[in-house]
């Protein structure tokens, strides 16, 4: 009798666990990262731009990054708040951003009473990437923390390709 149950647990083992069913159906996609470019001037009186964003999720987060590198030289990047100082130190002026679920603001803050009395380099043609970084992110969360400064770090973390950038026009 020991045989018997013995031999239909076995049959019964191999029968069950070869069983295989129709695939399910795929899952929600994992937080993604990606990066939006945008160029335009400053004007006055706000000294600022809205940028739309799509596709952000609730505790995804921003870092803006700053094209700091001359004409013909290789593209380098500062994150914001940049803090830049005039008339021998005494005033300020700073490239800042606020950002909400679908919109991110760059702005222009400082000391200076009148931002229109900034160089016109200051004001015009800057051009900015916006990265937007999962909050959730159980797989990039046990990696080493980034160094945010260095945005080739993040875009190297995040598995982004920056070789083909949105970019938006304003």
């Amino acid at each position: 009798m020991k045989k018997i149950l013995t031999l239909f647990a076995v049959v019964g083992l191999i029968a069950f666990s070869s069983c295989e069913g129709p695939e399910g159906p795929e899952g929600p996609p994992g937080p993604i990262a990606y990066v939006t470019e945008a160029t335009f001037n400053f004007v006055g009186p706000s000294y600022s731009k809205d940028i739309s964003l799509n596709g952000m999720l609730s505790g995804d987060n921003i870092l803006v990054y700053e094209l700091v590198s001359g004409p013909n030289q290789a593209d380098k990047w500062a994150l914001l708040p940049q803090v830049y100082y005039f008339n021998n130190g005494t005033e300020t002026a700073q490239y800042n951003f606020t950002f909400s679920k679908n919109i991110v603001t760059i702005f222009i803050d400082g000391s200076l009473s009148d931002f229109s009395q900034l160089d016109p380099d200051f004001r015009t043609n800057k051009t900015f990437r916006i990265v937007i970084v999962p909050g959730d992110d159980g797989i990039n969360a046990k990696k080493a923390k980034s160094d945010y400064l260095d945005y080739n770090a993040v875009i190297a973390k995040y598995n982004i390709d920056d070789s083909n950038i949105k970019k938006v026009k304003l």
